[in-house]
């Protein structure tokens, strides 16, 4: 009865379906305003006469006029400019936004509840606009129309198919529509070692020769693997093994319930210090380079300082992806990650004993709600269009769960209190100071990122005692990372000592064109030692087990 009863009590509903805290922060919100309701009602009472002013010119004669340029190309249909309707339902929702955004702003509030209403309130203004809706939006009509009402049926079934298979989110990418491992995934390898947690997977030499140096992959284990084994052309595994590295891959399994109590130790000790016990004994060196993304660089960068304390120096250079490091600054997804929040996500952890992959792509999408939910409502439910294949967001789908202990310690211990960048941060029994991390290190960040923002990873990587080469890519999180060679690809990058201020030193660091991969593998190059016969797959205590990707990704 008492387990019955967490999982029913009233906190264990409100982390749930509120782990935000929305009616908290509206509650705190509205007292505020009650306590100061001058700006509020200023505000107010600019939208009544600005909405009364939009009406009127949207009744009078000569109204379908062109107006303001579409601030999207979801917006481009000429008729929200040249008919009266659409146009006045774009203009109030303008006015909308831009009262909400003036009455949060006039509230007084701590820095936590004021970051949450900015997110209510964007939020609320993404899911307004008309159009996402179709009775406000000229492109529904308009397509029911040339297709003879057909898209509107297409919608409805493709909308019933959403709330019965896709817990009621638009579907993002069509099923099955890429296959792991021949589409995605697809770099020839072997899985040369399993545990219960991770596998290893090493992948088959292209080039005669090879440097001394392997390298190993450190993904997050928020999703799997291979976003750094993408696609074909699109895979920086693939890119590393083309160009003379000896390349292994650590695979993270889909954690449940009976992995409720792991911890970062757990992922410390199990995946990157095991992976680097097995690297040496197939390829017989005694170092090996480490390219580490996102919560998989945090924690390589992590074992780097745990290795540094004991005098351990296995790990050779270190690339650090996309990767915080210091989280006093962590942007959008600091609205998920103060105590409170970290409170209800543990209590709605409890029962299960982890966190389910669906809420972690909830979160994710809700922090770019116009691109990642709203676009896929109106071109599935309302013109009946079907989602198209693209390898980054099938990556994107196949999120994983987090085991409950270790969501909890990562959460509280790096976004809560910020224990990695200021020494207080302790891992499987030792200390864990950056300062101790002095391997040269490739640092690159993402200007668009809002998962680890830019500034962030420079205040990061400020931080380690080695020689650091940071780089500014463009694009966001996970398209600056997937970044092939291409006419579009640009980035910038620093020479000498990371400076304080990072606004100064990317106003003073000219844009190259061309992609970060190909500045990465020269500076790999020079430090990955001389050339040799490539190793063997596998080894006598190593021996393959499966071909790559293996078992983990597979899994659901």
């Amino acid at each position: 009865m008492g387990k019955l009863h967490d999982v029913v009590s009233p906190s264990w509903l409100a982390a749930r379906f509120d782990p935000v805290d929305v009616v908290g922060t509206l509650a705190e919100t509205a007292r505020s305003v009650v306590a100061e309701p001058a700006t509020a009602a200023a505000a107010t009472a600019r939208l009544a006469g600005d909405s009364l002013r939009a009406l009127a010119a949207a009744a009078a004669p000569g109204a379908t006029r062109e107006l303001d340029p579409p601030p999207d190309r979801r917006h481009s249909h000429p008729s929200w400019g040249t008919n009266a309707w659409y146009a006045l339902c774009r203009r109030e929702h303008a006015l909308l936004a831009e009262w909400a955004r003036a009455v949060a702003a006039g509230t007084e509030l701590g820095p936590v509840t004021t970051r949450k209403l900015a997110f209510v309130v964007d939020q609320v203004v993404a899911a307004t606009d008309p159009v996402n809706w179709p009775l406000t939006n000229p492109e529904v009509p308009a397509t029911a129309l040339r297709t003879g009402g057909r898209s509107l049926l297409r919608g409805l079934r493709n909308l019933a198919r959403d709330v019965v298979t896709n817990g009621g989110a638009p579907l993002q990418v069509p099923r099955g529509a890429l296959v792991v491992g021949r589409d995605i995934a697809a770099t020839p390898g072997k899985v040369v070692y399993r545990n219960d947690l991770v596998e290893l997977v090493q992948y088959a030499p292209t080039t005669d020769a090879v440097h001394r140096t392997p390298l190993l992959l450190s993904p997050p284990w928020i999703n799997k693997y291979y976003v750094m084994d993408l696609a074909p052309g699109r895979s920086f595994a693939q890119w590393a093994v083309d160009h003379g590295r000896t390349v292994f891959a650590l695979s993270y399994r889909n954690p449940g319930p009976e992995h409720r109590d792991l911890t970062m130790a757990d992922y410390l000790d199990s995946g990157l210090l095991t992976a680097l016990d097995v690297v040496e004994d197939v390829t017989g060196e005694p170092r090996t380079d480490v390219a580490a993304l996102c919560l998989g660089g945090t924690l390589a960068t992590a074992g780097a300082a745990w290795l540094a304390a004991r005098g351990d120096r296995r790990i050779g250079t270190l690339t650090l992806l996309n990767t915080m490091l210091d989280y006093s600054e962590p942007g959008p997804l600091g609205v998920f990650t103060d105590p409170r929040a970290v409170e209800r996500l543990e209590r709605r952890m409890r029962g299960p004993g982890y966190l389910p992959g669906s809420a972690m792509r909830a979160t994710f999408d809700a922090l770019r709600p116009d691109d990642l939910i709203w676009r896929y409502v109106v071109d599935g439910w309302w013109l009946g269009n079907e989602p198209p294949v693209f390898d980054l967001l099938v990556w994107n789908a196949d999120s994983t769960r987090m085991p409950a202990a270790m969501q909890t310690e990562y959460l509280t211990g790096l976004y809560v209190e910020n224990r990695l960048a200021t020494g207080r941060m302790e891992l499987a029994g030792v200390r864990l100071d950056l300062g101790a991390v002095r391997h040269d290190t490739y640092v690159v960040a993402a200007e668009s990122d809002h998962i680890a923002p830019w500034r962030s990873v420079h205040a990061g990587a400020r931080l380690l005692g080695g020689d650091v080469r940071f780089v500014l890519t463009t694009s966001g999180h996970i398209a600056g990372v997937v970044n092939p060679p291409s006419p579009r690809a640009a980035h910038r990058v620093g020479t000498g000592p990371v400076p304080a201020d990072a606004d100064a030193w990317r106003d003073a660091t000219g844009q190259r064109q061309g992609s970060w991969w190909e500045d990465w593998a020269v500076w790999s190059a020079e430090r990955a030692g001389p050339m040799r016969p490539p190793p063997p797959m596998g080894s006598a205590d190593h021996p393959p087990l499966d071909d790559a990707p293996g078992r983990y990704v597979r899994e659901t």
